[in-house]
């Protein structure tokens, strides 16, 4: 059973890092409102490299954001935590196959096994967390300017870049602590318990005491107590 817990939490943290690296690199991490508009001639849309914008025909055009330092701080953040997401959760899959029970990789070193499991299990839930902090955080300025009623710029709403980016991380979390409860499991399955036991000396170590000589009537003694014409 726990080769099966254990290959499901590692196709999760595959799985997961493949929406993450889709996250990354889809336009869709925010999109113009058409909130309070009664004619809308074009949506902007934007993620964490570049702008674009689309108007009635679908004709877009997209430009990258020209200066990095220019960038405000949480996106430069998110950036960060995207791809180091990405990067944790690469070596958290070739340590995922080599840890696998059911790969021939290692297979003599059933501890060594275990421990790359459970470290693919850490780094999964790691980039998880990076993930999931960098998606949220970006969807927190998107709707602290949404109700802001005082903010002078262009307002956006989530995209469908950030629900993709969240059930990436959630997929990262659950399947590395999948991976971390079924080297849990096959730690409790081979633990032995040992017991003081001695084994029992058949041959006695103290030897039999002599036995006492029962003392003798003599003849002459039994005699001598009784008379000779004691008997006829």
């Amino acid at each position: 059973m726990s080769a099966v817990v254990e290959t499901v939490g590692f196709f999760f943290g595959v799985i997961g890092s493949t929406m993450l690296g889709i996250t990354l690199f889809n336009a869709n991490w925010r999109v113009s409102t058409v909130d309070g508009n009664v004619i809308t001639t074009s949506t902007l849309f934007e993620n964490l490299w570049m702008s674009c914008a689309t108007d009635s025909t679908g004709v877009y055009n997209c430009r990258d954001f020209p200066s990095l330092l220019a960038l405000s701080g949480y996106l430069q953040a998110s950036r960060a935590l995207m791809i180091a997401s990405l990067v944790i959760g690469f070596f958290a899959c070739l340590l995922g196959m080599i840890g696998l029970q059911c790969t021939k990789v290692a297979d003599g070193n059933v501890a060594l096994k275990g421990k790359l499991a459970t470290a693919s299990g850490g780094l999964s839930v790691f980039a998880g967390i990076c993930a999931g902090i960098s998606v949220s955080w970006y969807a927190f300025n998107i709707t602290k300017d949404f109700f802001n009623p005082l903010y002078p710029g262009t307002k956006y709403e989530i995209g469908p870049a950030l629900y993709l980016g969240w059930s990436g991380a959630l997929l990262d979390v659950v399947g590395g602590g999948l991976m971390c409860c079924s080297y849990k499991q096959v730690a409790k399955a081979n633990m032995k318990y040992t017991y003081n036991y001695r084994q029992a000396n058949t041959q006695s170590s103290a030897k039999a005491a002599p036995q006492t000589a029962l003392p003798r009537y003599e003849s002459s003694n039994s005699i001598s107590k009784y008379g000779k014409n004691a008997y006829v």
